[in-house]
C-alpha cells in the first residue's frame, strides 16, 4: 500500500465517519440514548469490518517509520564521520604546524 493509499483510506473512514455521526444526530427520530447505542453499534460494525485494513495501515506506518529512523541514522552517522574526519585533520595540522615552529 503506497502512501498516498493509506492518507486517502485514513482521510476517507474520518470523512465517513464524522458524516456518519452528523448525519446521525441532525436526522434521529430516536431519543438520545438510543440515538448514541445507535452509533455506538455502528462504529463497532465500521471498526470490525476494517479492522483489517487498520492494522495493514498502522503496520506501513510503522514500516515507514522504522525506514526513516534507518536512513536518518545513517545520515548522522555520516555527519559524525565527517565532522570526526575534519577535527582530526585540524588537530594533525596544528600539531605539525607546532614541530615546525620548535
Amino acid at each position: 500500500m503506497s502512501k498516498n493509499d493509506s492518507t486517502s483510506f485514513g482521510i476517507g473512514i474520518l470523512a465517513g465517519v464524522i458524516g456518519g455521526v452528523v448525519l446521525g444526530v441532525l436526522f434521529a427520530p430516536k431519543s438520545g440514548e438510543e440515538t448514541r447505542k445507535q452509533l455506538k453499534e455502528s462504529a463497532c460494525k465500521i471498526a470490525a469490518e476494517n479492522m483489517p485494513k487498520f492494522k495493514k495501515v498502522k503496520e506501513e506506518a510503522k514500516n515507514q517509520f522504522e525506514l526513516l529512523r534507518c536512513k536518518l541514522e545513517n545520515q548522522y552517522d555520516k555527519i559524525s564521520s565527517k565532522i570526526k574526519a575534519r577535527r582530526l585533520a585540524k588537530a594533525k595540522s596544528k600539531e605539525e604546524n607546532n614541530y615546525e615552529f620548535n
